[in-house]
């Protein structure tokens, strides 16, 4: 049995997977509340109940250097040493959360992908993941000439470059807000959204009625925007989505051109599905594609959106099977073969 988690900075989900004619089976899932828990151990404790645990991989927020990571979101260092000692697991692993998600993508079958864009599939070369969620995450994926081995980035933490009126003037309010230095993760994320939507109330001066203002300040502020543009219910929730969406296309086309991405842009994170015709309308591909003479590449791009949830356990699962059978030499996918 394989142990798989994706670690944020409010939520740890952890899974079961086994396999299955070289297939990963998903044995069961869980949602704990992070804050709620002294560490991660604790967490895997609650979760695993006597199963044999071979393998266990997490996906986490950040750089992983030597088995290590400190969260900044919560006060949790992770060691995959002490944790596989503690755990009694013989083999655990810790990587960036989006490089887990790209190991999953070659998991997912036709039916957990969104086609934004065809481009040209007959394209050979790397790939790129950009994901907005509570924070905005990128990954590379390097095809070797013969697979895809992802890498992680901090990319999303690089400068915001507004490309049009409304967005020099959301980057002087951003400026103004977070005095300093504005992030593409200040504009294209959970809290970006509601950064775009109190732009166009405070400085553009479009209309919060009262009972969207309670709203925002009694529910989840980006569900409640995503809810009432995606049914054209409010002018300052559409405006601010638009500005979103044509953002987190433009950041799209820059990481595609950065590293080339011949393979194909997946777009992930659990925003995308929530705002998936949106996304269709053609603001995201105008975005992605306007690169001046460096357009023609990204029309040629495929553009794919990720509708699976569990992607990054998908990918930190498959990760711990084929690192602990390198290091085994015994691998359950092989053995699961039917000849």
């Amino acid at each position: 049995m394989i142990l798989a988690g994706d670690v944020g900075g409010t939520k740890v989900h952890l899974a079961l997977f086994d396999f299955s004619n070289g297939e990963l089976t998903h044995i069961r899932d869980q949602r704990y509340p992070a804050r709620e828990y002294s560490g991660l151990e604790e967490i895997v404790r609650q979760f695993v109940t006597g199963e044999e645990i071979t393998a266990a991989c997490f996906g986490v927020p950040g750089p992983v250097r030597e088995g290590r990571l400190r969260l900044t979101n919560l006060p949790w260092t992770l060691d995959s040493r002490e944790l596989a000692n503690h755990l009694k697991i013989d083999y655990v692993f810790l990587i960036n959360d989006l490089q887990a998600n790209g190991y999953g993508i070659t998991e997912l079958s036709s039916d957990q992908i969104c086609i934004l864009s065809e481009g040209d599939a007959s394209q050979l070369g790397n790939r790129a993941l950009i994901s907005a969620g509570t924070g905005l995450g990128e990954a590379f994926m390097i095809w070797d000439g013969h697979i895809y081995v992802p890498y992680p980035s901090e990319g999303g933490h690089a400068d915001f470059a507004p490309r049009s009126e409304d967005e020099i003037d959301l980057l002087r309010f951003l400026r103004q807000k977070y005095n300093g230095r504005i992030s593409f993760e200040r504009v294209v994320s959970g809290q970006g959204l509601t950064n775009v939507y109190e732009f166009f109330r405070d400085v553009r001066g479009l209309e919060e009625p009262a009972w969207l203002a309670e709203r925002m300040a009694s529910e989840d502020p980006n569900a409640v925007i995503t809810e009432l543009a995606m049914a054209a219910r409010s002018e300052i929730c559409e405006k601010a989505t638009d500005i979103f969406v044509s953002a987190y296309g433009a950041e799209a086309g820059n990481l595609a051109l950065k590293v080339l991405a011949l393979g194909g842009l997946y777009v992930g994170g659990g925003i995308a599905p929530r705002i998936l015709d949106k996304l269709k309308d053609g603001t995201f591909m105008k975005a992605f594609t306007d690169k001046g003479r460096l357009s023609q590449l990204l029309v040629n791009t495929p553009v794919r959106v990720i509708l699976e949830p569990r992607t990054a356990l998908m990918g930190a699962a498959a990760y711990a099977e084929a690192r602990a059978a390198e290091l085994s030499g015994i691998s359950p996918r092989a053995a699961s073969l039917k000849f």
